[in-house]
């Protein structure tokens, strides 16, 4: 493939397929936009077509559903959460399905092929949500549990030069704010020491799995260890000799999974932030070989960094050169 890896094509696979399931989340919030408008508008008419309007409940029910959509429909177009909306939805289905049912017992004639129709409809719909439901979750799967996390920096450096800083795995804990250290123990094998969630710390050993000079580093975790993960480092030239386009992307399960990773998130140490935060850092570390920081700009996006922040004054002498080149 060239300078562009197979992980580059990863990566915009799986940013396609974000695009998709948001997109299909987003019509299904219109639709239920448009049901709630109709049932609460219309709930008469919508009675007698479904043929329920012999029922005195049937007018309270419609306005509860109407709401309800209303409800699904903010829930899918307003926040950026489309993989909850979607799963509102499909609970709501199940509700419909049940009423449904329960009435077409006492329904008979004309009345009993309407309600047949209708339920025959919200089948139909129930498995469009179900899979609007599970690919908009498996689009997030890296949000939630293991999964993968990728980003890119432009830097004003050649290939070479990039590539080279980086290979020396000993740099990264300058601009990786989670790393600690990373110690090589020989060409191919390194051990991390890095921060984890409440405190606490990992450690690991990973092994290079493929190398290209000046255009590509791809890693993974030797087995056996508490934090499996692998990813690569792309390095590609920018049209002009203008600088290098520096990609990365992380593949990971981190400690605890599912709840591990929640729990990361909800203090912002998620790994995809953690990749736009460091690529950010390593950008300031080769074209200026320090990191600009004063006590207005914490470093990451954590809970108890952003606590920190009040109008931006110098550092303190010791704190600044913490960001400087050795």
């Amino acid at each position: 493939m060239g300078v562009r890896s197979a992980t580059d094509a990863l990566g915009i696979e799986r940013a396609t397929e974000d695009r998709v399931s948001e997109g299909l989340s987003r019509l299904l919030g219109w639709f239920s936009l448009g049901l709630g408008v109709t049932a609460l508008a219309a709930g008469a008419q919508i009675g007698r077509l479904a043929g329920i309007d012999d029922s005195p409940a049937a007018r309270a029910v419609l306005r509860a559903a109407g709401a309800r959509e209303l409800g699904h429909a903010a829930t899918l177009l307003v926040p950026r959460r489309p993989g909850l909306g979607a799963w509102t939805r499909v609970a709501g289905d199940v509700m419909d399905l049940a009423a449904t049912g329960q009435a077409l017992r006492h329904r008979h004639g004309a009345r009993r092929r309407r309600l047949t129709y209708l339920m025959a409809a919200l089948a139909g719909i129930t498995a469009v949500d179900l899979y609007v439901s599970a690919r908009a979750t498996r689009g997030r799967r890296g949000m939630t549990g293991s999964g993968r996390a990728y980003g890119s920096v432009t830097v004003n450096r050649t290939p070479q030069e990039a590539y080279r800083f980086w290979r020396d795995f000993e740099n990264l804990p300058r601009f990786m704010y989670h790393v600690q250290s990373v110690r090589t123990t020989d060409g191919r094998r390194s051990q991390w020491i890095a921060k984890a969630p409440a405190g606490r710390s990992v450690r690991w050993e990973a092994e290079i799995v493929e190398e290209r000079p000046n255009q590509l580093i791809r890693w993974r975790s030797v087995d056996g260890t508490r934090v499996p993960n692998s990813g690569a480092v792309r390095f590609a030239p920018i049209a002009g000799g203008t600088g290098t386009e520096v990609r990365v992307e992380l593949e990971y399960a981190p400690p605890g999974r599912v709840l591990g990773a929640l729990v990361a998130r909800a203090f912002g140490e998620h790994p995809r932030q953690q990749i736009a935060d460091d690529l950010r850092r390593f950008k300031q570390v080769i074209e200026t070989g320090e990191i600009a920081r004063s006590d207005g700009t914490p470093d990451g996006t954590s809970i108890h960094s952003q606590m920190k922040q009040r109008p931006a004054r110098p550092l303190a002498t010791s704190a600044a050169r913490e960001g400087e080149a050795p």
